[in-house]
């Protein structure tokens, strides 16, 4: 059997910094709170190729004594504590004394350290663990690190790294939460000489929330101050109306440091239960100030886990806390007044009655579904005669897109193609008469569909049809789901779509890795008929949407799609998932239930249902239609038993 051998001192290095070091930007969550335990009010984070090549964070913290420079970077050498009974009382953000040691041993790191009451500083080049310099030189007081060339002497790590863009996203991310739990620091972040963060460092939070998440949100805040049992909550809520899609948006902070806690999400989320919808995800910055014996913060070498010794005594305190400051103000939203050219238009429409305000949802409407009564049930006839309903329907289309501005709709690029349209409607009118044979019972079959009887609806929701011996109640808001996921889906695949412009577009302020995600996928969006470009930094202008979108395309549905898309996509999903993905967006169009609609409506949405491959369920699994048979009707009344 081999032999039991000691390993030697590089290897033993190169292994324990795997361990902490796990990518750029766990180099710069080290040396920033280094910089902010060493008493530092301006740190700046420079990076190259998303830090991959090139780290650089200068601070005016303290510094580090010349003859303590080789000391810092040895393994477990620390000046935060000094024994175990310390690590309770721990208030410092690092304290293990592997930071340094880690680095220096997967890179080339140079150090450049002067403190206040030295004449000069020390210059300090260690490379793969090895002490390559040591010198004084001029500095200002402070510090600087300068990293350059991650895991250089380790490629197997070095591989695994993602692209820099991946990289850098990462780094924002971390500085973002330190602006948040540190604002009296003030923080610059330049990626490749681009500035991504500054904060002022003037020590008021909502400045820092404003800097980092924008007006609408700043806008949109409640303050909260509440303690009980020796725990104190203080920071901001985000009102309901700011609800986003994940957890992205849910910071928490304990004692100055930065923690991801289920137990604390899911009590802040169970307090917000009562305000928003479901799926949704409260924003807020809560910082937790609490006794250092009442938690654990050695649970993880990244310190971003701890434990806390009373976990329901935390759980009961956050959730009153939150409760009850919900409770506080009126959270009704105020109504947003429209243009004035927005209001002209409306007005005229409502004087003149427009025939394609009254047309299927389900056939290339360009508008939202209205929640008002709708017109009255077409004739049956109508929707059989296929050459009379495609003639209604591309003159209804025709007029809308006359009636259109230039800066509305636009005839470039095919974004209107007559031809097309006619052709989608045809297509759809012949499935709602010959694609019918799907269920066992042969419901809506071609040769019997004189038989086939469309009861109404209840509920303003459910559709009542009865066929033979069974009747069928169709969800119209999970069928419709259906159809517009397939029909997406379709039009990703054979780059087969319509589009509306937008005048004004929608301006979107994306993070740096909610800009990434877009980047990487938008040749999905443009397949589906969006029209998005970059308009200046993080920003990203929305000038044309989906016909099917058109109408309810608002800033609040095009972040909930980049927050669903961001909350699925992983390294392991397919490119085929992806686009499931992004079609599954469409059926933010379905018409909704509680909203009335025409048998003629009913009947193309039923036809264009029953082509599809699974018209059974939609595409989040609920199911379309279910049955009941007349025999299940009569034992129920007891007229057999």
């Amino acid at each position: 059997m081999p032999h039991i051998e000691v390993l030697d001192q590089v290897t033993i290095d190169k292994i324990a910094a795997g361990e902490v070091i796990e990518r750029p930007a766990s180099i710069v969550k080290e040396l920033v709170e280094n910089a902010i335990d060493a008493g530092a009010s301006s740190v700046t984070v420079e990076i190259k190729d998303g830090g991959i090549s090139l780290i650089r964070i200068m601070d005016n913290g303290c510094g580090i004594e010349h003859e303590e420079v080789r000391s810092a970077f040895l393994r477990h050498s620390t000046s935060k504590i000094r024994s175990v009974e310390d690590i309770a009382h721990i208030s410092s953000l690092g304290f293990r004394g592997e930071a340094l040691s880690s680095i220096a041993a997967v890179t080339q790191t140079e150090l450049i350290t002067k403190t206040p009451d030295a004449e000069l500083g020390t210059r300090y080049v260690i490379e793969g663990g090895k002490e390559i310099s040591l010198e004084e030189t001029g500095a200002p007081n402070g510090t600087t690190f300068l990293v350059r060339q991650l895991f250089y002497n380790v490629p197997a790590r070095r591989k695994f790294l993602k692209t820099p863009t991946t990289e850098a996203g990462h780094i924002q991310d971390l500085l973002i939460h330190l602006s948040l739990s540190h604002p009296e620091v003030a923080f610059v972040f330049l990626s490749n000489g681009q500035e991504k963060l500054r904060t002022s460092g003037n020590g008021n939070l909502k400045d820092v929330i404003y800097r980092v998440y924008g007006r609408e949100i700043a806008a949109n805040l409640l303050d909260i101050d509440y303690g009980k049992g020796g725990l104190r909550i203080s920071g901001y809520l985000g009102k309901p109306v700011i609800t986003r899609g994940n957890r992205n948006f849910e910071n928490f902070f304990v004692n100055g440091r930065y923690v991801k806690s289920p137990m604390i999400s899911k009590s802040l989320e169970d307090a917000y239960r009562d305000f928003t919808m479901q799926h949704k995800f409260p924003f807020a910055v809560l910082h937790f100030h609490v006794d250092g014996e009442q938690i654990d913060v050695n649970v993880h070498p990244t310190k971003m886990e701890l434990r806390f010794q009373r976990q329901q005594e935390v759980y009961n305190t956050v959730f009153e806390g939150v409760h009850r400051r919900l409770l506080e103000p009126e959270l009704i939203q105020k109504a947003e007044v429209p243009d004035p050219a927005a209001t002209k238009e409306d007005a005229a429409s409502e004087r003149k009655p427009d025939p394609v305000q009254k047309e299927s949802p389900f056939l290339l409407k360009p508008k939202a579904v209205s929640s008002e009564t709708p017109a009255p049930a077409a004739p049956r006839e109508e929707v059989r005669d296929e050459d009379y309903f495609i003639r209604k329907m591309r003159e209804r289309v025709t007029a809308y897109h006359e009636r259109s501005s230039s800066a509305e709709v636009s005839s470039r690029s095919g974004i209107y193609r007559p031809q097309k349209q006619e052709e989608r409607i045809r297509e759809t009118v012949k499935g709602a008469a010959e694609q019918l044979n799907l269920f066992e019972e042969n419901f809506l079959k071609r040769e019997v569909r004189a038989e086939y009887k469309l009861i109404g609806q209840v509920f303003d929701t459910y559709w009542l049809v009865q066929y033979q011996d069974s009747l069928y109640i169709i969800d119209q808001h999970a069928a419709h789901e259906r159809v517009l996921y397939e029909r997406t889906l379709k039009g990703m695949k054979t780059r087969e779509f319509t589009s509306q412009y937008l005048s004004p577009p929608i301006i979107l302020s994306l993070s740096m890795q909610e800009a990434q995600l877009l980047e990487e996928n938008m040749d999905r969006f443009t397949r589906i008929g969006f029209e998005i470009e970059p308009f200046g930094g993080e920003e990203y202008a929305v000038r044309a949407v989906p016909d099917n979108l058109f109408g309810i395309a608002r800033k609040e549905l095009l972040m909930e799609m980049i927050d669903d898309l961001a909350g699925g996509i992983n390294t392991s999903m397919t490119p085929e998932l992806i686009d499931e993905k992004v079609a599954s967006m469409s059926c933010k169009a379905a018409v909704k239930g509680n909203s009335r609609l025409s048998a003629a409506e009913v009947d193309a949405l039923i036809g264009e249902l029953l082509t599809l491959d699974n018209p059974y369920h939609c595409p989040h699994g609920r199911p379309t239609i279910i049955a009941m048979t007349k025999r299940e009707l009569e034992k129920k009344f007891k007229r057999i038993v």
